[in-house]
């Protein structure tokens, strides 16, 4: 996509020079343009591809992977309500729970986080995409 997207402009300025006829010489761009198009269409539709397949999976840990993260993520913002129930019976215990939960989870290495957002975040535009698009039923 980066080499037919560096040699759009430069071959745009050699049809310049080349075909005379205004014409025919925007007829030549608008195809250099679709095909710089194509390609960039291409490359989504892999991307896709590789997503949707994944997602329609018969491995259940495959296609269940990213709607098991949101019952954790779902699970630990409702384990407030216990830990709430706790506190208030035990502050002790809750600060002992907490104090482990927070050395836990500040053991994971940075760049484990910032990795898992990026492919997460990156995963829900596609869909997204996709979903605007219609190709994501």
């Amino acid at each position: 996509m980066a080499l037919i997207e560096s040699l759009v402009a430069p071959l745009s300025r050699i049809l310049d020079k080349v075909i005379p006829d205004p014409e025919a010489r925007a007829k030549a761009k608008l195809e250099l343009l679709r095909l710089e198009g194509s390609q960039e269409l291409e490359t989504l539709q892999a991307r896709l591809s590789a997503i949707i397949a994944e997602a329609q999976s018969r491995d259940p840990w495959t296609s269940r992977a990213r709607p098991s993260f949101l019952y954790v993520m779902y699970t630990m913002i409702l384990w407030a309500l216990p830990m709430g129930v706790i506190a208030a019976m035990s502050p002790a215990t809750a600060q002992a729970i907490a104090r482990g939960m927070s050395a836990y989870l500040a053991g994971i290495p940075e760049p484990l986080y910032a990795l898992f957002g990026t492919g997460y975040l990156g995963y829900s535009a596609m869909r997204q995409w996709g979903k605007a698009r219609g190709s994501d039923r």
